[in-house]
C-alpha cells in the first residue's frame, strides 16, 4: 500500500506544507499561503509518531516544512520569508529598516508562544500565576508598539499579523477559565486580536475541530489551566443532567 507521502505533492514537484493540526507555527505559514492565494497541499502528521519520510526532510523534527520544487524548507519564519520573496502581494515592508523591525516583532511573537506554553503546562498555582503575569507584561509591550491599527502596520496586513494571530487564538479557549482578563489593560491589542480573528486567512488556518482538539490537548497536560478546563466540562455536564 502506498503511503500518504508517496501519493502526495511532495513527490510530484508541487507545493506542499507538512503540518500538525495544533501547531501555531504551521498557522503562520498557512496564513501567508492563504493571503497570497497560493495553491498547495497540506499534509498533517502525528508528531508523537513521526513518519520516517518526515524525519528525512525535517532536520529538527518539527512542523511546518514546506516542500517547493522538491526542496524542503523548515522553520516557519524562513518559510514565510521564502513565500514573500517568491509570491505576491508582499507581506513585508520594502524598507530594510522597517522590515528588520517587523522581523524582530515576529521573534517576539515566537517567544510569546513559549510563555503560553508555560501558562498551559504549569502544574502549580505559583508557576501558573507567574506565567499569567508574564503574558500580561508581553501584551503591554505589544500595546506600546501598536499604532492606530487595524493591523500591526496600519491598513496593511503583514507577516507580523500572521505571527500573532495564532498567539491570540489560544485565548479564545483560555479566556473561558482564566480568572483574570489578560487583555483588559490593552485596548489596542484587544482590537487587533478581534480584527485578526475575523480575517479569512486566519480562520482558514485551522480545522473546524481545532478548539476541541486544543481543549483535549491542554487537559491532557494536567496543568492548572487543564484542570480548570476539565472542571468546567464537569460543571457543564452536571448542569445538563440537572436540566
Amino acid at each position: 500500500m502506498q503511503t500518504a507521502f508517496e501519493t502526495s505533492s511532495l513527490n510530484r514537484g508541487k507545493l506542499a506544507l507538512v503540518s500538525h493540526a495544533l501547531c501555531p507555527y504551521v498557522q503562520r505559514a498557512v496564513i501567508a499561503l492563504q493571503e497570497k492565494g497560493i495553491a498547495y497541499e497540506r499534509i498533517d502528521i502525528d508528531l508523537n509518531a513521526k513518519p520516517e519520510w518526515f524525519l528525512a526532510i525535517s532536520p529538527l523534527g518539527k512542523t511546518p516544512v514546506l516542500v517547493a520544487n522538491g526542496e524542503a524548507i523548515f522553520e516557519s519564519a524562513v518559510i514565510c520569508e521564502y513565500l514573500d520573496e517568491v509570491y505576491g502581494p508582499p507581506l513585508h515592508p520594502a524598507d530594510p529598516l522597517l522590515r528588520a523591525r517587523h522581523r524582530a516583532w515576529i521573534e517576539f511573537a515566537s517567544t510569546t508562544l513559549n510563555t503560553i506554553w508555560n501558562f498551559y503546562t504549569a502544574t502549580e498555582d505559583a508557576d501558573w500565576n507567574a506565567a499569567q503575569q508574564a503574558l500580561m507584561e508581553r501584551f503591554d509591550r505589544i500595546e506600546q508598539a501598536l499604532g492606530s491599527g487595524p493591523y500591526f502596520a496600519g491598513d496593511h496586513f503583514g507577516l507580523v499579523d500572521a505571527a500573532f494571530a495564532p498567539v491570540f487564538r489560544y485565548f479564545d479557549l483560555f479566556d473561558k477559565v482564566c480568572p483574570v482578563d489578560l487583555f483588559a489593560a490593552v485596548p489596542k491589542v484587544s482590537a487587533w486580536r478581534a480584527m485578526l480573528s475575523a480575517r479569512p486567512s486566519v480562520m482558514a488556518a485551522v480545522a473546524s475541530d481545532y478548539p476541541e482538539r486544543l481543549r483535549r490537548f491542554v487537559v491532557a497536560r494536567g496543568g492548572v489551566l487543564g484542570r480548570r478546563l476539565a472542571n468546567g466540562d464537569a460543571a457543564a455536564d452536571g448542569d445538563q443532567k440537572a436540566a
